[in-house]
């Protein structure tokens, strides 16, 4: 189970840091405006706090890739494999929670909350069942 949940969390950092590159490299080009349902003048007025939310995402993809190394590379109950842990917990957990305060906030948006915290949800259950059970 803790190999499901590390799959998932690197699936789940893949798709942050995809939307980094839409958010932050990518915000007044087509398929920026086609996923997040704007329009080229939105954009550039908005293109500041894009930047500084795709960084965001990036942020919390690396702090899951390195609680993925810390896990896959350690054994069991060390202290290199407990960081891994509590980085799977903090970077798929704030995915999660970010993609909750969309669901919550922004009803238009819901189809975007549920596959941005899809993933981070499977892996954060995953990993909790795994330690549970392990």
């Amino acid at each position: 189970m803790i190999i499901t949940a590390l799959v998932l969390a690197g699936l789940a950092a893949l798709l942050h840091v995809y939307i980094f590159f839409l958010e932050s490299i990518a915000w007044t080009k087509p398929a920026a405006l086609k996923t997040f349902g704007t329009t080229r003048e939105e954009a550039e007025s908005t293109r500041e706090l894009a930047f500084n939310q795709g960084f965001y995402n990036l942020f919390l993809a690396v702090v899951a890739g390195v609680g993925i190394a810390f896990a896959a590379a350690s054994d069991p109950g060390t202290a290199a494999s407990a960081a891994g842990i509590a980085l799977l917990y903090a970077g798929a957990g704030s995915m999660l929670a970010a993609a909750l305060v969309l669901f919550v906030t922004s009803p238009g948006k819901r189809a975007a909350a549920v596959k941005q915290g899809a993933l981070p949800l499977l892996s954060v259950l995953a990993l909790t069942v795994g330690l549970l059970l392990g």
